[in-house]
């Protein structure tokens, strides 16, 4: 996937807005877009960051080949001398991001790019594609990590994913948000992450009984020997075979570790509850009880209230699909438009739907934490050149509700900056982490919320402010389209 080129990757209004700019306006003219999503995904309190990699390889890829060209040609609708200009296209803008990884709310960048307008029309679509998916499938994974309290979660979604593409990035996006590994082995491969499996009910009906298939199977893969018991009967016949298997190996002297059973069906928490006690009473209190089937954070947290015995999780469909949750809902929007004089010419959306109206101008986040507690307090957007001191006292108010204030004292408080860049005149400026590195990260950000915003029901939702400054900026644009 890495080194590929997705310039085409875009909606045909991208391109005929680019020759209508080229046609009409100083193509040149440098703007600002913002990428954001106006509400968390799964009703939930947060989002998780994921997929600026793939966004960093398509911006390094981008530029028209001469089959797009005369592909191009071939519709009738681009004249010569805009194809001509997009011979020579690459991209030359700014580009500033919220890291993979990273806990993200409502209504603040993701994305923002500040580039000629021709440049940060075409790579709309593509950017939006990109992070709106891996953000959505971390931000799910991290909601099913949650409700598994500290039990292993692997990905195996793959043949239920949207395509390749999905299944695999999609892996990789749900080991950001906290799984420990995935059955994907091209995900493996390519972002070296840990792959895991066991085997399937055909490997068991293959063989003349289920005794004689563990017995192989545990003869292959001693060292990482776990069986799957609910072909026939999981407990008349699955796990007393299991446990035959196992004993077999102890008297063989086969060190007994990544060992155990997988259920795949039935009422999984009172199997599971039988099926520990059985494998107590045989002499086996360390083999690991995983537990697959149409699982999802729901249903996960459901089984833990019963006191389900599983302390391995194989989530696929639910979780590679966000099947209750199936898109992001990222916008990617103009915030402002450079003037002659070189300073940016905040630009607003309206909207009859208040939580439609973007917020103007150059802009930057700033992550308000508690110093006592190290928990987020507030996201604060301000413009790109506020400075704020955290000796002094801090203003939060709510942008839609300006009535609603809290004022945190000088030293009570520490600010982060979340928006890094990315791109700078066209040049990589950020190397991206590893995506183990990126899951360990994540596993810090989410530290940072409190337990009433992670809920997976009803969560208490973060705040997300405006610096006063930017605030009366937006309330004068307000007031001025009023009037027209």
């Amino acid at each position: 996937m890495e080194g590929q080129n997705l310039t085409l990757m875009t909606d045909l209004y991208e391109l005929t807005m680019m020759q209508g700019y080229f046609r009409n306006k100083d193509k040149n003219e440098t703007v600002i877009f913002d990428a954001f999503f106006r509400s968390n995904p799964c009703d939930g309190g947060y989002a998780i960051s994921a997929g600026l990699a793939q966004i960093i390889d398509y911006i390094k890829n981008l530029h028209f080949q001469d089959q797009d060209i005369a592909y191009l040609k071939s519709l009738g609708i681009f004249d010569d001398d805009f194809l001509g200009y997009l011979r020579d296209f690459h991209f030359s803008g700014d580009i500033y991001a919220i890291p993979e990884g990273t806990v993200m709310f409502p209504r603040e960048p993701m994305i923002k790019v500040i580039a000629p307008i021709m440049e940060a029309q075409l790579i709309e679509t593509a950017v939006l594609n990109i992070i709106n998916h891996q953000s959505l499938i971390a931000t799910k994974a991290s909601r099913v990590c949650y409700a598994a309290k500290g039990d292993g979660i692997m990905e195996f979604g793959l043949r239920r994913a949207q395509g390749p593409d999905a299944g695999t990035l999609g892996a990789r996006a749900a080991v950001i948000g906290g799984c420990v590994g995935t059955s994907n082995v091209l995900c493996g491969q390519l972002f070296d992450i840990p792959v895991k499996g066991t085997h399937a009910h055909s490997w068991i009906m293959s063989f003349p009984d289920e005794y004689t298939a563990f017995k192989a199977y545990a003869d292959i893969y001693p060292g990482a020997c776990t069986l799957l018991v609910d072909t026939y009967d999981t407990l008349k016949s699955g796990v007393p075979n299991a446990i035959r298997v196992f004993k077999e190996m102890r008297e063989a002297g086969i060190p007994l570790k990544n060992y155990g059973i997988r259920l795949d069906s039935g009422d999984l928490a009172y199997l599971s509850k039988k099926a520990r006690k059985m494998l107590d009473e045989a002499g086996f209190p360390d083999a690991v009880i995983s537990a697959s089937n149409d699982l999802d954070e729901f249903l996960i947290d459901s089984l833990k209230a019963q006191g389900a015995r599983i302390t391995s999780w194989g989530v696929g469909t639910h979780l590679i699909t966000s099947k209750d949750c199936p898109s992001f809902g990222g916008v990617y929007k103009l915030a402002a438009i450079m003037g002659p004089d070189g300073s940016f010419i905040p630009k607003i959306k309206l909207s009859e739907n208040t939580e439609k109206v973007t917020n103007p101008g150059n802009k930057t986040i700033y992550r308000v934490y508690e110093k006592e507690t190290g928990k987020v307090k507030a996201d604060l957007i301000c413009l790109a050149d506020e400075v704020y001191d955290e000796s002094q006292s801090l203003l939060l108010f709510d942008p839609l509700e300006p009535w609603k204030k809290t004022k945190l004292s000088g030293g009570s408080y520490t600010l982060r900056e979340i928006l890094v860049p990315v791109f700078k005149n066209g040049e990589c400026c950020y190397e991206p982490p590893k995506v183990m590195d990126i899951r360990a990260y994540c596993q810090k950000e989410l530290d940072t919320l409190w337990d009433e915003t992670r809920r997976l029901i009803n969560p208490h939702q973060v705040y997300v402010d405006l610096s006063k400054k930017l605030y009366d900026i937006k309330i004068d644009l307000l007031d001025r389209m009023s009037e027209k």
